[in-house]
């Protein structure tokens, strides 16, 4: 039965973690796209195109931050629990937490918890 426990944390981590850097792929590619046909269409100014571009990436990327995250939760909890990985997992966090926080001030031009007015 623990087999078959940490055979199915690894799988559901794996499958996340796939997920995660499709979503980002295809968000990017519909971000570009979306981009290029503004560029091309010439009734967007390229300050307002690059803004927004900067914008999509940027949701995608932190959307698939979030399912990286769960993904490593799963694995070192599920799948291989040790102090080590622990440790790892935890400076893991730390780094996308910055990552995250660091991408929505650049985003918004403000803290997550500051009211938008």
């Amino acid at each position: 039965m623990a087999e078959f426990v940490k055979w199915m944390g690894e799988w559901c981590a794996m499958v996340i973690e796939v997920v995660g850097v499709g979503l980002i792929v295809v968000l990017a590619i519909y971000a570009l796209t979306l981009a290029v046909y503004q560029l091309l269409s010439k009734r967007f100014d390229t300050d307002s195109i690059y803004r927004d571009l900067r914008q999509r990436l940027g949701r995608g990327i932190l959307l698939g931050l979030e399912l990286f995250v769960a993904a490593d939760v799963i694995y070192s909890v599920v799948v291989d629990v040790t102090f080590e990985t622990v440790g790892v997992l935890s400076i893991i966090m730390l780094i996308r937490t910055f990552l995250s926080f660091s991408l929505e001030v650049e985003l918004n031009g403000r803290w997550p918890w500051q009211n938008k007015d």
